[in-house]
């Protein structure tokens, strides 16, 4: 039986727009955000990546500071290089506020088959990226498989290469996915306050005196809108110690009316 050019054509256009339907029940957005919320407070898993030498990277070994967890794929040309360029820029602030060494980053290709080890070398190296504490990693099927679900991380392949969230995971001390921020566009509070709220909790074992430090950073650590900095707001520091001084003031007339002879 004859079949004719345009029968084909229509035939190619049916099964085109079929394909795309599948590929927009598999991602949808509003599903995707709430897997990505469900694992918030869960552990991340602990798979054996390689790093830009090809070297074994155990994730865990990151453990005892904040870690930010970026998941990209190297043959993105447009979301994923903007993604890593304005975390970037959110690193840089975020660092400059708590400190050089105050919390890791990690940028993992999820593309396992492309995203090699030189890849990624390549990756960083084309944004300019040599920084102190941020790794670029690379892994096999079964280990972005594992990282990928913990995180809440989904990603499917479509036309333009891949459809996914464009999601940015802080974990804390333990391993603990502690927040979430989505956007290409990374805002320096959204980035900067989950880490200062984890960089500043002090440990338990921590003294009185630590306690009190860290606190004090906590609360004059704040957001300049006019630098897009962050810095120590001395002002709030002191209205905070002379309400402490009055407060003490306070307490000590109270102690010496009560102790006072009637």
């Amino acid at each position: 039986m004859k079949v004719s050019y345009p029968t084909i054509l229509t035939f190619a256009v049916v099964l085109a727009l079929a394909s795309a339907d599948v590929r927009a029940r598999e991602y949808a957005r509003e599903d995707a955000l709430q897997l990505s919320q469900a694992v918030v407070g869960q552990p991340i898993a602990n798979p054996i990546l390689r790093d830009t030498d090809g070297q074994s990277f155990d994730i865990a070994t990151l453990r005892g500071k904040p870690l930010v967890i970026s998941m990209i794929y190297t043959s993105c040309h447009h979301v994923c290089p903007m993604i890593t360029k304005n975390l970037g820029r959110a690193v840089d602030i975020a660092r400059e506020a708590l400190g050089e060494d105050s919390f890791s980053v990690i940028t993992v290709g999820f593309d396992w088959a492309v995203d090699t080890p030189d890849r990624m070398r390549l990756y960083a190296s084309e944004r300019n990226i040599d920084v102190p504490g941020w790794h670029f990693l690379a892994g096999d099927s079964i280990s972005i498989g594992e990282l990928s679900e913990s995180l809440g991380f989904q990603f499917f392949p479509s036309a333009k290469g891949f459809d996914h969230l464009t999601q940015t995971t802080v974990i804390d001390t333990d391993g603990i996915v502690y927040r979430q921020i989505y956007g290409v566009e990374i805002e320096p509070t959204s980035f900067v306050e989950p880490l200062k709220e984890l960089v500043f909790d002090t440990p338990r074992d921590a003294s009185l005196v630590d306690h009190w430090v860290d606190t004090f950073r906590l609360f004059c650590t704040v957001y300049d809108p006019n630098s897009g900095r962050y810095k120590f707001d001395y002002s709030i520091a002191m209205t905070i110690f002379v309400g402490v001084l009055c407060l003490g003031a306070l307490l000590s007339f109270i102690i010496i009316e009560w102790r006072r002879p009637s």
